[in-house]
């Protein structure tokens, strides 16, 4: 794969939930080692998009690339490829820090003495070495979102999606951890996908945009490029002149549909 390659590419991408339609038909592509960002209001379909990236899903229609494997096809491929860090937190708190980067890493199959290297080796990284046989319930939100990342790193992924990394940590631990994220970027040339709802973030850290709304893809560029298209001051104002300011109860109604299909599903 060449420096200048597309590591993500995805073309008409559809995901239906019976007749819920969660992402509608949707192309675009991410340069290795570049930093995108992927907006949208709730239920917009971004995380349905990430999940169908990441395996998690499998799409309707359209096809997916992710460094080069299909996500459907060669799962197992793909999965080396990425790490991952989730909206809702998935350590075990039960186990320590070192314990959780351990059991990551056996299910890596990494072999031990590099699994142990490189798991001081990011820990030191996250500033987490002293911590590292805490029991990770003791943790603070911050902590918890650093051990993620290190976690999601341990295989060396080419890529790391982070589906709203930042949610719910205050100001100075969310530019702390911007500082790692944009430091590895930098020394290791990793591509790094993520969603916010932090707007500021989203203009500073990504050097491309896309902006999703109703399952649908209707803007692209860089932060200062959709606010020259929007004729606006701020990120914040260019999106919400692309995605209009009125709260999402027909979006939040559809998420309910879909909770309500799975729970009937389960229930069979």
């Amino acid at each position: 794969m060449s420096e200048t390659e597309n590591i993500i590419e995805v073309e008409h991408l559809t995901k239906r939930f019976g007749d819920v339609t969660a992402v509608d038909d949707i192309s675009f592509s991410v340069k290795r080692g570049e930093r995108f960002a992927f907006l949208g209001p709730n239920g917009a379909g971004k995380s349905t998009t990430i999940k169908m990236l990441t395996t998690l899903l499998t799409p309707t229609h359209g096809s997916l690339k992710v460094a080069g494997h299909n996500p459907v096809l060669e799962p197992n491929a793909a999965r080396q490829s990425f790490g991952i860090v989730f909206q809702d937190p998935s350590l075990d708190e039960d186990l320590t820090a070192w314990e959780n980067m351990e059991f990551h890493g056996v299910l890596y199959g990494i072999e031990k003495k590099l699994r142990r290297a490189r798991t001081e080796e990011l820990l030191g990284f996250v500033e987490l070495s002293e911590r590292k046989n805490d029991y990770v319930r003791n943790f603070s939100g911050g902590m918890k979102r650093r051990l993620e990342i290190a976690r999601g790193l341990l295989h060396h992924p080419h890529i790391i999606f982070l589906d709203e990394p930042t949610l719910g940590l205050d100001p100075q631990t969310r530019n702390h951890l911007w500082q790692y994220l944009e430091k590895l970027n930098t020394e290791e040339g990793i591509t790094i996908f993520f969603t916010t709802h932090y707007l500021d973030e989203a203009d500073r850290v990504a050097q491309r945009i896309a902006i999703i709304d109703h399952g649908k893809i209707i803007a692209t560029g860089s932060g200062d490029e959709l606010k020259q298209q929007t004729g606006t001051q701020t990120l914040e104002d260019a999106f919400l002149k692309l995605t209009g300011s009125e709260i999402r109860h027909e979006e939040a109604s559809a998420t309910d549909r879909l909770r309500a299909m799975g729970r009937a599903h389960r229930g069979k």
